[in-house]
C-alpha cells in the first residue's frame, strides 16, 4: 500500500440505501434455529410443511423431459398468463388480459420488489400498516422511498382502518400497501372495512395499491377473501401481487405474479427484463397444472391448516396467552406481554430453554412489539408439543389439546 493513502475498508464502499437495512429477524431465528440441529420444533418460517402435489411436479419434470429448458417470454409463457387470468377472474371476479395485465415473476417477493420500484420516486413515502412482512420496508428504502408505518392496533386484530388510513395519507403518500390474509397476524379484512378504506382512497387519486394476496387461498370460515382490486375505481390503480408459494406448497419453485393496468405491468417488466430475464421456465410449466386443477391441490392443505389452527388457538388460550381468532394465512399472533418479557427476550428464552423457534412480533413493526408469531405450517404433533413445551416455559400445566376452540 502507498504511503499516505487513505484505507478505504469493504464496508464503506457500500450503499447507503443497502447500509441502512436491517437483516430479517426472521431468518435469524430460522438461522439459530438450524444450528441446534434436530433438537427444535420450528414454527417460525413462513412455509408450508407439505410437498408440492405430484401432479404439479410432475408437470414440472414432463417440461424438462420435452426439453422446455430455455427463456421465455420476459412476461412469462403464453400459456401461464392465460392460466393466471382465468383462475383469478374464476377464483376473484377480476378480468385482466393475459396479454398485457399479467407478469410472471420469480416469487411473490419479486414482484412486490418491482412493483415498489416502479411506482415511487426518491422521497416519496409508502404507507405500510403494521405488523408487516419484513420485506414492505425494506424494499421501499432500497427504491429511495420514505418508508410511513400505520401502527395498528390490536383492539381491531389489527385490521387497517379507514381512520388510520386517512389520518397517515400527506401530500407525499404515493404508495399503499395493503396485504391481507395478513403475515404475521392471521388477520382478514372484512367488506366494511374494504369498502371504507376504498371510500377514503377515492379521496385521494395520485395514492396506487400494491395488494399482496399470496395467502388469498388460505382463509377459514367465516372469512371470505375479497380483493380490494374488487371494489369500484380501485382495479385501475390497484396492482395484485399473487403466487404459488402458500397455497400450493412450491416455496422452492420461485414463481409469482403481479396483476394490475397495461402501463404499470409494462413498468415493472421493464425492471424484471434487466435484473432478472424471466421465471424458471420448468416453474412456469408446474405453475398451468397447479391453477389447471387448483382447488383439489388446495382444499386438503387448506382444511389441515385449519386443523391445526384451531388446536394451537385452544392450547394458546388455555396457557392463558390472549390471541385473537387469525381467519387467514397460516400464523397466530398472540400476546405474551403478561409474562414481563420483551418479544425478543421470550422467544431467545423459548428457544435456548425449551427449544421451540418463534419469532418475535417487534420484527414486524413496533406495534408487534408484545406479541410472537407462530406458524401453524407443521406438522400438528409437533404444534401439540411445541404447546407443552411453551407451557413448562411459562411454569403451567400442559394444555388439554382434545378438544378445538373454534369450529369451522
Amino acid at each position: 500500500m502507498s504511503e499516505g493513502k487513505a484505507v478505504i475498508r469493504p464496508e464503506d464502499r457500500l450503499s447507503r440505501a443497502v447500509s441502512g437495512i436491517r437483516p430479517s429477524a426472521i431468518r435469524r431465528f430460522f438461522d439459530l434455529a438450524n444450528e441446534m440441529r434436530g433438537q427444535v420444533i420450528s414454527l417460525s418460517i413462513g412455509e408450508p410443511d407439505f410437498v408440492t402435489p405430484w401432479p404439479i411436479s410432475e408437470q414440472g419434470i414432463y417440461s424438462l423431459e420435452q426439453g422446455r429448458t430455455h427463456y421465455s417470454a420476459n412476461t412469462g409463457v403464453i400459456e401461464l398468463r392465460e392460466a393466471i387470468s382465468a383462475y383469478i377472474e374464476r377464483r376473484f371476479g377480476l378480468v385482466y388480459s393475459a396479454r398485457d395485465e399479467v407478469v410472471v415473476t420469480v416469487g411473490g417477493s419479486e414482484a412486490i420488489d418491482a412493483s415498489i420500484r416502479a411506482l415511487v420516486n426518491p422521497g416519496d413515502e409508502v404507507l405500510i400498516p403494521e405488523p408487516a412482512f419484513v420485506a414492505y420496508k425494506a424494499c421501499a428504502q432500497l427504491a429511495g422511498a420514505v418508508p410511513v408505518p400505520i401502527s395498528l392496533s390490536p383492539a381491531t386484530d389489527f385490521r387497517l382502518t379507514a381512520t388510520e388510513l386517512e389520518a397517515a395519507i400527506t401530500e407525499r403518500t404515493r404508495l399503499l400497501i395493503m396485504a391481507y390474509p395478513n403475515n404475521p397476524t392471521g388477520a382478514v379484512l372484512e367488506d366494511h372495512d374494504l369498502e371504507a378504506i376504498a371510500a377514503v382512497l377515492e379521496r385521494h387519486p395520485e395514492v396506487t395499491v400494491v395488494s399482496d394476496e399470496l395467502y388469498a387461498e388460505l382463509t377459514y370460515r367465516p372469512a371470505v377473501f375479497r380483493s380490494i382490486a374488487s371494489y369500484p375505481g380501485m382495479q385501475e390503480r390497484t396492482v395484485v401481487i399473487g403466487g404459488f408459494s402458500k397455497a400450493f406448497a412450491m416455496t422452492g419453485w420461485r414463481i409469482g405474479y403481479a396483476l394490475g393496468p397495461a402501463a404499470i405491468i409494462a413498468a415493472m417488466n421493464k425492471i424484471h427484463q434487466y435484473v432478472i430475464m424471466c421465471a424458471p421456465t420448468t416453474a412456469q410449466y408446474a405453475a398451468i397444472a397447479a391453477l389447471e386443477d387448483a382447488e383439489t391441490h388446495i382444499a386438503p392443505m387448506r382444511s389441515e391448516y385449519n386443523r391445526r389452527r384451531r388446536v394451537l388457538l385452544h392450547g394458546l388460550r388455555q396457557l392463558g396467552l390472549p390471541c385473537f381468532e387469525p381467519l387467514g394465512a397460516f400464523y397466530a399472533f398472540p400476546d405474551i406481554r403478561q409474562t414481563g418479557l420483551g418479544s425478543g427476550e421470550f422467544c431467545e428464552r423459548l428457544l435456548q430453554e425449551e427449544y421451540v423457534a418463534v419469532i418475535p412480533g417487534g420484527a414486524f413493526g413496533s406495534c408487534g412489539e408484545g406479541f410472537i408469531r407462530i406458524s401453524y405450517a407443521a406438522a400438528l404433533e409437533n404444534i401439540e408439543e411445541a404447546l407443552r413445551r411453551i407451557a413448562r416455559f411459562l411454569g403451567k400445566p400442559a394444555p388439554d389439546l382434545t378438544r378445538p376452540a373454534v369450529d369451522a
